[in-house]
C-alpha cells in the first residue's frame, strides 16, 4: 500500500504526522527480520535518522530482528557519536558498516548495448552490478531504504533506487553511475527524473531486485529559518512513489 503524506501548512508535517505514517506503512505485516538502508551522516538533513529510529523501535516491537546499514558508497563509517546523534538511541552494534570493496556481490550485468543506447552513444562497455550481501539475504522479510529526494548532480534526482545501487554498491557501479552523469552533461541532469544514470538503476531494479521485500521511503525538506520541514513523505514500493516526491521536489 502506498502512504503519500504532503503538507497543508507552512510548518510543514509534523514528526506525529511522520511517525503515524510510517506506523501505517507496516500494519497487516509479519516480520521476523528486518533490513534498514538509510543514509549516512552527510545527509543528516534528510531527517532519516528520525524516520530509522522509529521503524526501529516499531519493528522490534513487534519482536523482530532488526540490522541497519547506512547508504555509505565510498564514504567513511558512521562513528558512534555521528549515529546517536542522527539515529537517537538506537544501540550502535545495529549498525553494520558497507564496504565497497569487501561487502559486496555480483548480481548480474548491463550490457554495453543497453548503456550505448541510454547515453546517446556515449558509452560502450558493459557494467557489473554489484551490491552489498546482505541486501541480497532471503532471511530479510523486509528491506526498508530511507532516503531524501533532491536535485543531485550526477543523477539527477536523488534518492530511490540510488539508495541501494550506489550507496550500497560495489566500486564499478558507483564509478560508472557518476561517469554516466558527468559524461552526459550537468546542465541536462540536474533535476531531471529521465537521466542516463537514472535509467540505469530503473533498469536494475527491474532485472535483479524486483522480487525483493524493498520499501522505499522517500522526504522531500525545505529549510525554513533554519530549521529543517518536512514537506511530504512518500512509501511506497513502485516508482509511483519517487515520481511522486521528484514533483513535489
Amino acid at each position: 500500500m502506498d502512504i503519500f503524506r504532503t503538507a497543508t501548512v507552512e510548518e510543514g508535517l509534523s514528526p506525529e504526522e511522520i511517525k503515524t505514517a510510517l506506523l501505517e506503512s507496516l500494519e497487516g505485516r509479519e516480520v521476523k527480520n528486518a533490513l534498514i538502508l538509510p543514509p549516512d551522516f552527510t545527509r543528516f538533513h534528510s531527517n532519516a535518522g528520525y524516520i530509522t529510529n522509529v521503524y526501529y523501535h516499531a519493528l522490534s516491537e513487534m519482536g523482530c530482528e532488526v540490522d541497519i546499514i547506512p547508504a555509505l558508497g565510498t564514504h567513511v563509517p558512521v562513528t558512534e557519536a555521528e549515529a546517536e546523534h542522527m539515529f537517537g538511541d538506537i544501540p550502535y552494534d545495529k549498525f553494520l558498516s558497507h564496504n565497497w570493496r569487501t561487502d559486496v556481490m555480483k548480481i548480474g550485468e548491463v550490457s554495453a548495448a543497453y548503456l550505448e543506447e541510454i547515453t546517446e552513444g556515449l558509452w560502450h562497455d558493459a557494467v557489473d552490478v554489484e551490491i552489498n550481501r546482505r541486501v541480497m539475504d532471503p532471511s530479510y522479510d523486509l528491506i526498508i531504504s530511507v532516503g531524501q529526494v533532491v536535485p543531485h548532480e550526477l543523477a539527477g534526482m536523488a534518492g530511490y533506487t540510488k539508495n541501494l545501487l550506489v550507496g550500497c554498491g560495489g566500486g564499478e557501479m558507483i564509478n560508472v553511475s557518476h561517469f554516466l552523469g558527468v559524461f552526459y552533461g550537468r546542465h541536462r541532469i540536474v533535476g531531471n527524473v529521465d537521466t542516463p544514470p537514472r535509467r540505469l538503476f530503473d533498469y536494475i531494479q527491474k532485472n535483479f531486485l524486483d522480487k525483493l521485500p524493498i520499501t522505499f521511503v522517500l522526504t522531500v525538506m525545505a529549510q525554513q529559518n533554519g530549521e529543517d520541514i518536512f514537506k511530504g513523505i512518500f512509501i511506497g514500493k513502485e516508482r509511483d512513489s519517487f515520481e511522486q516526491a521528484v514533483a513535489l521536489s
